[in-house]
């Protein structure tokens, strides 16, 4: 006997086939919506069950956060079709850099270290150690340090847009790497759900059954009472 989607028509062998017990029954309700014969000892194909579980995943979104961004609906995307969402951003970012952003890195990361402000200070110590103390009246930079002064002022004028650049491509990267975990949380979060689901259902079903189960002994209880008798 061929296996057919009752959804779509297709047949076993033109796509995977799936039983359509193994569909929740959140997706069960949507699917009855526009499929009112729908019958749980039938099949669905996965194309059909992962159009339904997307729609039902940005059903639930729409309605706790109202209008999805590009963020969530990746995330459904991901999710329906069983694709991981973790990736290395830290890797992916540094490859995509340039020479000259890579090198303000380093110009940046340089500028911050105690290696920086040591040799600076060194410099500008041999500076005017030199102009006053050596060169006497042969300096090329005299008392106010006018030259000295003059490359400070471009130094630092170089230095701050350099910073600036490093710290927007800092930015990005926490950005992005905010991005990343959001949607791995989002992700887990829908996940879940499904789980907390079964087990509550499970849970029932076993208070059922020890229900039944102590109705049972009651009953014999009762009758072994009344052979006693």
């Amino acid at each position: 006997m061929k296996k057919t989607c009752q959804i779509c028509g297709k047949e076993e062998s033109q796509t995977e086939i799936l039983p359509a017990i193994i569909v929740r029954s959140s997706i069960e309700d949507l699917i009855k919506t526009k499929y009112p014969k729908w019958d749980n000892n039938g099949f669905v194909c996965k194309d059909d069950l992962q159009s339904y579980r997307k729609e039902y995943l940005q059903k639930l979104l729409v309605d706790e956060k109202g209008e999805l961004s590009h963020l969530e609906k990746d995330v459904i995307n991901k999710l329906t079709e069983y694709e991981s969402i973790s990736a290395n951003i830290e890797k992916d970012f540094i490859s995509d850099l340039t020479f000259g952003q890579r090198l303000s890195d380093h110009i940046a990361i340089f500028g911050g270290s105690w290696k920086f402000i040591i040799i600076f200070s060194l410099v500008i110590f041999l500076w005017i150690s030199i102009n006053v103390f050596v060169l006497l009246t042969k300096s090329f930079d005299p008392y106010p340090f006018i030259l000295l002064n003059l490359l400070l002022s471009c130094l630092a004028a170089i230095q701050a847009p350099i910073i600036m650049m490093s710290q927007n491509r800092q930015e990005s990267r926490d950005r992005n790497r905010a991005e990343q975990d959001y949607k791995i949380n989002l992700k887990a979060e829908l996940e879940l759900r499904p789980l907390h689901q079964k087990v509550d259902h499970l849970l029932i079903q076993q208070w059922e059954r020890m229900t039944e189960i102590q109705e049972i002994q009651l009953e014999m209880l009762e009758e072994i009472k009344k052979d006693g008798r």
